[in-house]
């Protein structure tokens, strides 16, 4: 947790590579060639200050690589098959699965111990499948979940139903079979089907959330992709996938979005965990991750690099943060710039720096930081980089794109 300023005992756990000042992308402000790191005030910022052991201070190194024992371990998602009737439901776990397990079966579960009524959200993917049917054409598949896989429905459709009736009607059909009520949010991440999938929420009054912090569909489309899909008799390997994920260039930043100030961090992973068990005490602002769900297997002192905004306005600032989605935050060492993904398709050059092979170095060495801890980093915004308290956090996840 971090120390209150009444506490007497302050120890910071926060790490830099460097202070860079006035650094975000403000054409009207500062061009990119007068930005420089502030090489006069070498400071360690203090907003994380945890009651944990000194041992955990060691600062980032340019020289950091990607050996540290960071890998990430995913979990295997459970196979439900499809019962005959709503009484059944056989739950037959992915690592006990058998050849015998028909790929062409579709799912329909809902954990028998979890409050229907508190499933608010939904994951959802509509989509070609590299399957075809006995047409010669691609099978389409609707796959649902909520973030703790307490709820998941796959449905197959031939290409000649694709439209916002049919999904509308399955969603339907999915409340009703299940007995969960309808959600209040259903996030996607496939801007092709933006249109479709925003009609039918729309008709249903459903807020309809574009973004690809969809990490529990994402882990378990990867899941299906190698334990069903490869698996089915219409299975067509090497086939690429019909609608794939959106890269544009990164845009300007809006001015709203302007920081002030910003710094590479890091934060031992036990720190990021206990931030995360009470993160809804703690946070007005910022989003969290279920690293359990996730199957993120990192050492307790493997340091989680961060990026810590500071600004006179940092409230508003994380407010506006949080109806974007965030989705992830890359250093881009080529171009001297950081890159804010935001919902589906949207980036941002967040922030600029002088390119120096010093500053080279860092931004290599904070993107290494993330990939040794598998792809886990986080966005702090505070008030000063030197203040005890954090007004916004947001934990971050760079997973690759599903397969299909």
């Amino acid at each position: 947790m971090w120390l209150r300023k009444d506490q007497p005992k302050r120890i910071n756990l926060l790490l830099h590579i460097h202070h860079l000042l006035l650094c975000f992308p403000q054409s009207s402000l500062l061009s990119m060639a007068t930005l420089s790191f502030n090489t006069t005030r070498m400071r360690t910022p203090s907003l994380p200050r945890i009651s944990r052991p000194s041992s955990f201070t060691k600062p980032i190194k340019a020289h950091l690589s990607s050996s540290s024992q960071t890998l990430s371990k995913r979990h295997r998602f459970v196979s439900r098959s499809l019962p005959d009737t709503k009484e059944e439901t056989l739950i037959i776990k992915q690592e006990e699965a058998t050849e015998d397990d028909d790929p062409t079966s579709e799912l329909s579960y809902l954990d028998p111990e979890t409050d229907a009524e508190s499933i608010k959200e939904w994951e959802l993917d509509f989509c070609s499948r590299p399957i075809l049917d006995s047409r010669g054409k691609k099978i389409w598949e609707l796959v649902v979940c909520d973030a703790s896989l307490s709820l998941q429905v796959t449905k197959y459709f031939p290409n000649n139903v694709i439209n916002s009736i049919t999904l509308k009607d399955a969603i339907v059909s999915i409340t009703q079979d299940l007995g969960v009520p309808l959600p209040e949010k259903i996030r996607f991440f496939r801007s092709q089907m933006q249109t479709i999938i925003t009609k039918a929420c729309k008709e249903l009054a459903i807020k309809e959330v574009p973004s690809k912090r969809c990490l529990s569909l994402f882990l378990w489309l990867q899941e299906r992709y190698d334990t069903v899909y490869t698996r089915h008799p219409g299975f067509q390997k090497g086939s690429l996938p019909l609608l794939s994920l959106d890269n544009p260039f990164p845009m300007n930043l809006p001015e709203n979005l302007f920081g002030e100030k910003w710094a590479f961090v890091q934060l031992p992973y036990s720190a990021v965990r206990e931030e995360i068990s009470d993160f809804d005490e703690k946070f007005v602002f910022g989003a969290t991750l279920d690293l359990d769900l996730l199957g993120i297997d990192v050492d307790e002192n493997t340091l989680i690099p961060g990026l810590s905004v500071a600004s006179s306005r940092a409230k508003p600032l994380a407010a506006w943060m949080n109806g974007l989605e965030v989705c992830s935050i890359e250093a881009d060492s080529s171009k001297g710039c950081l890159i804010l993904a935001v919902g589906i398709s949207t980036r941002y050059v967040y922030a600029t720096y002088k390119k120096t092979p010093v500053t080279t170095d860092e931004a290599e060495a904070w993107e290494s930081a993330k990939k040794a801890s598998g792809g886990l980093h986080f966005l702090a915004i505070q008030d000063d980089l030197d203040s005890d308290d954090c007004v916004g956090f947001w934990l971050l996840i760079d997973l690759p794109p599903p397969p299909v």
